[in-house]
């Protein structure tokens, strides 16, 4: 392969200029994987010419300023080439410095081994599972569209970017994503196929020959295959502009790399892929690209003052946009308050309330109540759902579904596609302006897990509405009963996980989801509970805390405590009226969220479950962590069965009768250990 040098005669100064840019990204993105002792050099010097061009001719982005609310968007999503995106941060001007590269995948450093979301300023979301960034790129399209057709084109009109490579499109995710943007004729999102042919086992042929064009025509896309072009900046640019003038649809544009290029050795080779180069091949290739081997991490003033010049012209579009907000005459109290994620000021006093006197009622119901009562004070809500609207409360009165006639729809329909919806509400929440709730039965949020765990490392703005939340769903049976469920995801850092035992814990629930900064999951019953004594009082600061006591016996010690959450609370209340008919007191403490109570002072903890106190949990799910707040439990460590829902829990113990007996029980195993003991 000729090197760079060859064709300098034929070009002009500013493109000799713009191909040592290259290059010195290319040298980049053999170094500081070569420091580390891992990284992926090969994607990001095939598609250094790509990343060129985004950043310095065609992308409206103001380094000085990451969070411009009207930049457009970029999306690495085949995430081990990090090292590149890590290259154009740090020549275009975004905050990180040499000393950053040469930290590449260390300990606390601002350049870990995949992008991360809240760690490196420039990066629009997580990206390394893959397939992610593809759908991230679809909700960013969404979230964009909206806002433009909500407000105005004046002060949102950008465009999203998005780079994925043959993995991305290998995973299912990429297919439900681009199935749904398809669908949704959705314009100004342009998608760069990087068509390198590798993977880490080899050649993809090994596993994966998809006509990918054509896939992409039948879910609705623009497609321009443009071969074997990713040197070519001209081309590059042309199909870009192309793509961005596509209004009415997503589009693709199929780029054919070399991997490791213009490496003599491992230039299409699957060790290009995920090993750092050889010290003797990155000498080598540097001789070819013009740059000295002796040198690392080599940037010269003129290569940086090139990518710098982003910074002037960042600076005079984004102070264009900030001339047409200040003279725009829209509604600013919604516009700020969207782009916060939250509500306006005061939402919070339309939550409903509700009595002991009602009716008893879903909390999958209540949180429909709580959207349709505040949803108008939210200005960015944008609930969905996967196939299940009406079932998990998503059912917004008066929201009209999202689609390609209806760009500003407030409802949207993710059809049934958990995992990718999971990873599309990711993108609407990172872009900014929106907050997506997404519902879907709890036994399937096991599909969207993966989108689930990269929003809670990203600490993005989502609530998930997971409904059917225990066997008490019924006789659709095992297969749709949630037993690990719970334990699994609270086992999840950063993602606050809380179950309602009524409909005024919801609410509460509700208000602090909507008040939060990160991911928030409820997780709601398909069948009716009643609503408790004293939750319309207790509820708003107990749930705030993670758990409260909701009844005591009325001695200054009870005998035991009953721990219930979600619907085996109102069984808990119960099985302490039947104990104290047989003059046992007992506390009822509501728990509906661990990671609150868990965040809470142990002062606060001891004052709920009072130390030397027994205490039995009665939850619908596994037995597995109760271990750290209860002694004994009422729980299930077996598949369901299929039959109506309270026969099923009927038969599974979840009874006042039988939580009073397994309570009595405890009380006599620990008076005999105390008898023994005496």
């Amino acid at each position: 392969m000729s090197g760079p040098r060859d064709t300098d005669v034929d070009r002009t100064p500013e493109e000799v200029l713009e191909q040592l840019g290259i290059n010195v990204i290319r040298g980049l993105a053999m170094d500081a994987p070569r420091a580390a002792d891992s990284g992926h050099s090969g994607t990001a010097m095939a598609l250094a010419p790509l990343a060129h061009v985004l950043f310095t001719r065609v992308m409206r982005h103001d380094p000085s300023d990451p969070g411009w609310p009207d930049r457009d968007r970029f999306v690495l999503s085949n995430g081990h080439a990090s090292i590149l995106l890590y290259s154009l941060l740090y020549l275009t001007g975004y905050g990180l410095d040499l000393d950053d590269l040469r930290r590449f995948r260390q300990w606390g450093s601002r350049t870990p081994g995949h992008p991360e979301r809240t760690l490196t300023p420039g990066i629009e979301v997580t990206t390394g599972p893959l397939g992610q960034g593809v759908a991230d790129g679809v909700g960013m399209g969404i979230a964009e569209r909206w806002l433009r057709t909500h407000y105005s084109p004046e002060i949102c009109d950008h465009h999203t970017f998005v780079i994925a490579g043959d993995g991305c499109f290998e995973e299912g995710i990429s297919h439900e994503a681009a199935s749904l943007a398809g669908h949704l004729r959705l314009g100004r999102l342009i998608t760069v196929y990087d068509d390198n042919h590798l993977s880490i086992d080899g050649p993809t042929e090994l596993a994966y020959n998809d006509d990918v064009a054509g896939r992409f025509r039948a879910y609705g896309w623009s497609v321009d295959d443009l071969g074997e072009a990713a040197d070519d900046l001209g081309t590059i640019e042309a199909a870009l502009r192309r793509a961005m003038a596509v209004e009415d649809r997503p589009s693709l544009i199929i780029l054919r790399s070399h991997i490791g290029t213009p490496s003599p050795h491992l230039t299409d080779t699957a060790k290009a892929h995920g090993d750092p180069f050889p010290v003797e091949e990155i000498r080598l290739t540097k001789e070819l690209l013009g740059l000295d081997p002796d040198q690392t991490f080599w940037v010269p003033d003129q290569v940086l003052d090139l990518y710098r010049r982003c910074i002037p012209r960042g600076r005079a579009l984004r102070s264009e946009w900030e001339e047409r907000v200040e003279a725009w005459g829209g509604d600013r109290a919604r516009w700020e308050a969207g782009l916060s994620g939250h509500g306006l000021p005061g939402w919070e006093r339309r939550l409903p309330s509700f009595s002991p006197d009602q009716d008893p009622i879903a909390t999958r119901q209540a949180v429909k109540a709580c959207i349709d009562a505040t949803g108008e004070s939210i200005p960015g809500l944008v609930p969905g759902s996967a196939d299940l609207t009406g079932n998990t409360g998503m059912a917004w009165d008066g929201a009209i579904a999202q689609s390609a006639t209806e760009p500003g729809g407030s409802l949207v329909h993710y059809g049934i596609r958990e995992h990718g919806m999971g990873a599309v509400m990711t993108g609407m929440a990172a872009h900014g302006g929106i907050l997506p709730v997404g519902g879907t039965f709890f036994v399937f949020s096991d599909y969207m897990r993966g989108a689930v765990r990269v929003a809670a490392l990203s600490k993005v703005h989502v609530i998930y509405s997971w409904t059917h939340d225990s066997v008490g769903l019924g006789q659709d049976g095992p297969t749709h009963q949630p037993i690990e469920q719970l334990a699994a995801l609270r086992a999840m850092p950063d993602l606050r996980l809380i179950r309602p035992a009524d409909a005024n814990e919801t609410a509460a629930a509700w208000r602090l989801a909507v008040d939060a900064d990160g991911p928030t999951a409820l997780v709601l019953s398909r069948q009716a509970l009643p609503i408790l004594d004293g939750t319309a009082r207790l509820a708003e600061h107990g749930v705030t805390r993670g758990a409260y006591v909701l009844s005591d016996p009325g001695r200054e010690t009870p005998d035991l405590i009953l721990i219930g959450t979600g619907s085996e609370v109102h069984v808990c209340v119960g099985a302490a009226g039947l104990l104290a008919a047989q003059g046992i007191g007992a506390r009822v403490v509501s728990f509906p969220s661990w990671d609150l109570f868990a965040a809470e002072s142990e002062d606060y903890q001891s004052s709920v479950l009072l130390r030397g106190v027994p205490r039995l949990a009665v939850e619908a799910a596994s037995s597995l962590g109760w271990e750290r707040w209860s002694d004994a439990t009422v729980t299930i460590d077996r598949f369901g069965a299929s039959a109506p829902g309270q026969v099923v829990l009927d038969h599974l113990g979840f009874t006042p009768e039988h939580v009073a007996d397994r309570a009595k029980a405890l009380l006599a195993e620990r008076n005999s250990a105390r008898d023994h003991t005496a």
